[in-house]
């Protein structure tokens, strides 16, 4: 099968192995909007994935039975205009900002550390995926003009807890490992734990308040 495009958004549907495809979409709220609409069309039987797994600029359904059939149905959708639920469940993180990093993160937004800090506890922040390690959330809300870079040289260990801004996404650690984004607080909320169902806390939109 051959991948599709849909003239009207951009999305294009490619095959990946014998029982997966991979919605190529033009930015995150594109994402964020099929895999809604993808959630909904399974739980009203209309697609069968045993997988729906956003990404920064894709959607995995993996675990389909036919991929080609899967494909020509998904073409000939559109996601509803409230695919993303404003009422979305939402998780206030508890959160002490003192993060070694906010002095940097203040220097390439032109603010004061205090600014920062209120930036951050005023974000209506959102999961758009989940990766790098079990629990790791990518966080959106902030604009784009606030992306900040990478530390040059990443830390080799971040404490599990630590919240962190690299690019345009915000994330918590949620056990200890290297990282090289730039650290501006930490909480004690477990964000995954492997008896727990699910495990993560943080899941694909889910609403985040760091308070």
């Amino acid at each position: 099968m051959d991948g599709s495009n849909r003239e009207d958004d951009g999305m294009r549907i490619r095959p990946v192995g014998a029982h997966a495809l991979l919605l190529d979409c033009d930015d995150p709220d594109q994402v964020q909007a099929w895999r809604a609409e993808l959630w909904r069309r399974r739980a009203a039987g209309e697609l069968s994935a045993v997988e729906i797994v956003p990404a920064a600029a894709t959607v995995l359904l993996d675990g389909v039975p036919d991929p080609q059939a899967a494909a020509a149905r998904i073409a000939g959708w559109t996601p509803r205009a409230d695919a993303v639920p404003a009422a979305a469940a939402e998780v206030e993180v508890p959160t002490v900002y003192d993060g070694a990093d906010l002095p940097t993160v203040a220097g390439h937004w032109g603010v004061d550390v205090p600014a920062v800090v209120d930036r951050l506890r005023r974000t209506d922040f959102r999961v758009a995926f989940c990766g790098f390690a079990p629990g790791f959330a990518y966080l959106t809300g902030l604009p784009a003009e606030l992306a900040v870079p990478r530390l040059a040289t990443p830390r080799t260990r971040v404490p599990a807890g630590s919240i962190a801004l690299a690019g345009p996404y915000a994330g918590i650690y949620p056990t200890a490992s290297p990282g090289g984004w730039l650290l501006v607080g930490r909480t004690d909320l477990v964000l995954f734990d492997v008896h727990a169902d699910p495990p993560a806390r943080l899941t694909p939109g889910t609403r985040v308040r760091l308070a």
